[in-house]
């Protein structure tokens, strides 16, 4: 959501911190916080003040009207402010119909004044600016401010003045207090917008002869502001309504939720509750909510909460195992029931966000059982026929009642089922596989000729797009009434290559002549071209790096779908109006801040734009052009007829709630006309009514439905137009959030609209309003397929609806990806891999999560283990890995890897490059003799060879021993890199055969020169050997083959790569320049006839 509630103490310190204002704002910071924790001592330390005024003393926990409920304690000392809050603090206590705990108190200052010097402010934002209001008497008995203000309304972008608020909000105040009173107003609305406040209200604002009070403060900030304010915010908390406790669990789903891009929400009403839910959408949520309370379950409903957003599985997992824990706590008498529902997905994969919670059911299925959980499942979109089948097999497996419904079953059914009010069905049907209706048996591929484009009963009109009117001088821009043709060309502002393959899907099998996407914008990128499919046909769609070049190159285009982040669709959507070839724009970001939200709805209103969104899945007209990933995949698009067009037009403000509307009117009618989602936010850049006047103005269009929504008036212009007779055709109308006033304290629901401020924003309110008005509204949300039916059957039987005969779309291949994931086809993988998995929520090494590997302080020679070997290696076996790194890590600059590394360093290159000249000099002769001496010992060994004959052997072949001799250490100048090896091998290997054969064959070695003797790269190899034959992790074969395919030369590759990569950075530390082999160093011998 949007608009938060803070506590006043935050409210005070933002206004102290950051007002400016000519005006004396008396007791700036001087109040102080008591909870049940507070160490009075400590207190009057902190704030000495407290000894020596006369002070009040409130609860500060969102509580309204608390002077008339007797929560202020006023004109006490520091000894009556104690005894005013301990017979109350962590009291029961009921406001209006809450019930909670007052546990946080504010202490300030007593200012002693007249009644005459109290007044009353507010400031609070509407769509069309913000409205201050102002009274010039104020306090407890203020009463009606609405009836009794004055009201000043501050457009969109335009500033206060001092003289306005002079002229048209203080003409009853005496005028020695004018000027103060109007400095404070203009400071205190500049405060309201630079720190997004969307509710600011004082009373009473106390002005004396010293200055400006500021008593008591009700406040809401805009919280997706957060990437904006958070310098000035700093770290904001936000109380729950007071009568609902803050839960730990709520905190850590708001922790997920912040850190995800899907949205995960969830409020606990009454934890010992019967009745949980688990629901995808922020509309289905609130759907469900209703229901659930229509059928009388209200007392036993213990959640509120939505998933949403296409979360991982991990996030869906993390969430369904905290709605499980809560619920699994205490049992109740009657059995607990979970409902799993959801409307039609668009984007999210059904199947993929249901192993998440299947995890979790199985994770808890003792717990579940012990508490005799009964879940009821409804679900469709993008795979959920899997999704669907995996949940019915873990209630097989488990135990565990699990009744599973696809699209074939109302979204709410399941609610009565659950309740115990309508029979759960034995076999429920299942809807088509999403093969059935993609892998055509036919082998026909080519499009058949276009298809059905209108209703029977649609009047033709000779162009089907309705221009723009051209405005007069002094007026915005008329508004288009068609938004979308069969001819529509589009440009999409992000890289959403699914979203853009859906719509040009969408196109092919609507028989649409072209694409309706003409080129991408993605700044992050130069030009370039992006591959898609047209139909079996692949294509290429131009992609831009500016938004200028993209509309130069494509003036045909004007619609922008803009996937454009919170932090960047407010820049890119105010640049696109200002091409003045684009009238529509969808925005489908959530989360901008209203303040943003409303400066683009101005400037749309000039230019004559329609904005669909912010916080939208978009928008469809079938037949002619879809909005992103709207209406789903291609399975859903042909389940409910969106190919073609019907003769119902809708609109709604939930996405997965429009795609549930589109499965309800084609089951119940010829299909969709055109339907819009305009959005969650409280300020949706086009209103229903908008949409709804240009239904009426379409005549292809016979009837509008309308899914309302808690929050806003919006739905009462549909009212006023019905009765004016400015809308004749029949409306069907429902709001959702009817559970709203059934509750005890303030919910928030999922859309940041659905809130209501006032009476008639409920959805009670407003579905009474509209059936006095003369729209058709159902019971409940249960029965609107049944009123829309009835509606349909009655424009049938008249005549103003004459069905069209179907005609069968064309076939559109699979995407290879989604027919892998539905399990349709299988291909052998290109790469096999053994040693690692990156797929899930958690990297595996050879088996295991990297965090048992930190768990269990494997260290690097155990990761290596895991790497190379597949094996837990025993713990002496992987700090020997570690020794051999260590030992092998640099041999000084001569060598010839270190000298090459340093002379590439120094001719400029950069670190891989250095790093690579240095690795290409390992072989035989340097620091490769690690296998080569493994090999030639082994095979000695293995073959019953004794030392001197293998000594004998090899000077008889003409070969070098490999691991045998040093340039500089000898007998009686050992390695000591070796000596250290040779004393922890001796220690803790449990036999070191081919080593003790080694140091027999140095022996003889250095009997015959004192340098020939076991070197590093020698003792290693065959030390490791005895690794791998002894450590009990391998067969013989096993470790033989890994000595084979060169194992151990990877030891010295690692280790070396260390001190080559210190080589490089001590040369670029050093700032060595370009490296010149000396003349004199160098012996130039040539032939005697080029000398001369």
């Amino acid at each position: 959501m949007s608009a938060k509630a803070i506590s006043e103490q935050t409210g005070k310190e933002f206004l102290y911190k950051y007002i400016c204002t000519a005006a004396a704002v008396q007791n700036r910071f001087r109040y102080a916080n008591v909870t049940c924790d507070t160490d009075w001592d400590r207190l009057t330390q902190e704030h000495p003040w407290l000894l020596t005024e006369r002070l009040v003393v409130k609860p500060d926990q969102l509580i309204k009207r608390r002077g008339k409920l007797g929560l202020v304690g006023i004109n006490l000392d520091l000894q009556g402010v104690r005894g005013w809050i301990t017979p109350r603090l962590m009291k029961e206590t009921t406001v209006a119909k809450a019930k909670g705990v007052l546990k946080n108190f504010l202490i300030e200052p007593f200012v002693e004044h007249t009644q005459e010097e109290e007044f009353y402010v507010c400031i609070y934002a509407t769509r069309e600016g913000d409205y201050v209001l102002f009274h010039h008497e104020g306090g407890v008995e203020v009463g009606d401010v609405d009836a009794k203000a004055q009201k000043l309304l501050v457009a969109v972008d335009e500033k206060l003045s001092e003289e306005q608020v002079t002229e048209k909000l203080l003409m009853h105040v005496v005028d020695s207090k004018k000027e103060v009173l109007a400095s404070f107003i203009v400071g205190l609305f500049n405060l309201y917008e630079d720190l997004y406040f969307t509710y600011l209200e004082i009373n009473p604002l106390v002005v004396t002869q010293d200055g400006v009070y500021v008593l008591d403060m009700a406040a809401k900030i805009d919280a997706t502001a957060d990437y904006i304010c958070k310098a000035k915010w700093g770290d904001v908390e936000f109380p729950p309504p007071f009568g609902r406790e803050a839960y730990p669990e709520e905190a850590y789903i708001a922790d997920l939720d912040a850190k995800s891009g899907a949205s995960l929400k969830l409020t606990l009403l009454n934890p010992r509750g019967r009745i949980w839910t688990m629901v995808a959408g922020g509309g289905a949520s609130v759907v469900y909510s209703d229901t659930i309370c229509d059928l009388g379950g209200v007392d036993e409903l213990a959640n509120y909460g939505e998933y949403s957003g296409a979360p991982s599985e991990q996030q869906t997992y993390d969430y369904a195992k905290t709605i499980l824990y809560l619920m699994t706590r205490e049992k109740h008498q009657q059995g607990k029931v979970l409902i799993i529902g959801g409307s039609i997905a668009n984007f999210t994969n059904v199947a993929a966000t249901f192993k998440g919670i299947v995890r979790a059911i199985k994770d808890y299925q003792g717990p579940l059982k012990e508490h005799e959980v009964t879940i009821f499942v409804r679900r469709g979109g993008p795979n959920y026929q899997e999704g669907l089948r995996v949940m019915g097999e873990v209630g097989k497996t488990t135990g565990i009642p699990i009744h599973v419904f696809g699209t074939e079953t109302h979204m709410t059914a399941i609610v009565g089922m659950a309740l115990g009010h309508r029979p759960i069905p034995n076999q429920p049907p299942m809807d088509a596989h999403t093969a059935n209706f993609l892998l055509n048996a036919s082998s026909n591929t080519v499009t058949p000729a276009t298809t059905r484009t209108a209703s029977f009963s649609e009047h033709r009109t000779p162009n089907d797009a309705t221009p723009a009117k051209k405005p007069k001088a002094s007026l915005p821009a008329a508004k288009a009434t068609t938004l979308f043709s069969r001819h529509t060309k589009s440009i999409v502002w992000g890289m959403q290559t699914r979203a853009v393959q859906g719509m040009l899907d969408f196109d092919y099998v609507c028989s649409r002549d072209e694409p309706s996407v003409a080129a991408m914008v993605y700044p992050f990128t130069g030009d370039h071209k992006q591959k898609f499919y047209w139909g079996h046909k692949e294509i290429l769609l131009p992609v831009y790096k500016n938004m200028a070049d993209a509309m130069k190159k494509h003036p045909e285009v004007d619609v922008l779908i803009s996937f454009a982040s919170l932090r960047s669709a407010f820049d890119s959507t105010m640049e696109t109006m200002h091409h003045p070839q684009i009238h529509t724009i969808a925005i489908i970001a959530e989360g901008i801040p209203e303040a943003q939200t409303r400066k683009i709805i101005k400037l749309a209103d000039e230019k004559g734009v329609t904005i669909i969104g912010p916080a939208t899945v978009g928008g469809i007209k079938p037949g002619c052009f879809k909005i992103g990933n709207t209406g789903g995949m291609l399975d859903n698009i042909l389940a409910s007829k969106l190919y073609r067009p019907g003769s119902v037009a809708y609109v709604s403000r939930s996405g997965g709630m429009s795609n549930e509307l589109n499965n309800i009117i084609s089951r119940t009618t010829d299909g969709v006309y055109e339907g819009v989602a305009i959005g969650g936010d409280r300020y949706p850049g086009s209103t229903f009514m908008d949409h709804v006047v240009r239904y009426q103005d379409t005549p292809g269009v016979k009837m509008i439905v309308v899914l309302g929504e808690i929050g806003g008036t919006e739905e009462y212009k549909i009212c006023r137009g019905i009765q004016e007779g400015r809308i004749t055709k029949p409306v069907v109308c429902w709001c959702i959030g009817t559970c709203a006033t059934m509750f005890s304290s303030e919910v928030q629901f999922g859309h940041a609209g659905a809130c209501a401020n006032q009476a008639s924003e409920t959805a009670v309110a407003k579905n009474q309003a509209l059936r006095d008005a003369g729209a058709y509204v159902p019971k409940s949300f249960d029965e609107l397929g049944d009123v829309i039916s009835t509606v349909y059957d009655k424009l049938v039987a008249n005549g103003t609806i004459v069905p069209a005969q179907e005609v069968p779309p064309p076939t559109v291949p699979m995407d290879y990806s989604w027919a892998r994931e539905l399990g349709l086809i299988r291909k052998p993988a290109s790469f096999m891999t053994s040693i690692c998995d990156e797929r899930g929520q958690e990297l595996i090494y050879a088996g295991m999560p990297i965090t048992e590997v930190f768990k269990e302080e494997m260290g690097l020679g155990g990761v290596l283990g895991l790497l190379w070997f597949q094996r837990r290696l025993p713990r002496y076996a992987c700090h020997f890995i570690e020794m051999c790194l260590m030992v092998t890590a640099d041999h000084g600059p001569a060598v010839s890897g270190a000298h090459n590394t340093i002379v590439c360093a120094r001719a400029g290159k950069d670190l891989i490059s250095s790093l690579t000249s240095g690795l290409l000099t390992i072989g035989d002769r340097f620091g490769g003799a690690l296998d080569a001496a493994a090999r030639q010992f082994s095979k000695a060994f293995d073959s019953g060879m004794l030392p001197m004959e293998f000594v004998n052997k090899m000077k008889k072949d003409g070969k070098l021993i490999m691991g045998i001799g040093h340039r500089v250490k000898s007998i009686n100048n050992p390695d000591m890199r070796v000596q250290i090896l040779k004393d922890f091998v001796k220690q803790h290997f449990p036999a070191t055969q081919l080593l003790d054969y080694a140091l027999d064959v140095e022996k003889i070695t250095t009997s015959k020169k004192p340098n020939l003797i076991l070197n590093v790269d020698g003792f290693i190899g065959v030390a490791f050997v005895d690794l791998l034959r002894t450590c009990g992790g391998f067969t013989r074969d096993e470790a033989d083959e890994f000595v084979e395919i060169g194992a151990l030369n990877g030891i010295f590759v690692l280790g070396r790569s260390m001190g080559f990569i210190g080589h490089y950075l001590d040369q670029k530390r050093l700032k060595q320049g370009l490296y010149r082999h000396p003349w004199d160093d160098i012996s130039y011998v040539l032939p005697e006839h080029m000398s001369m």
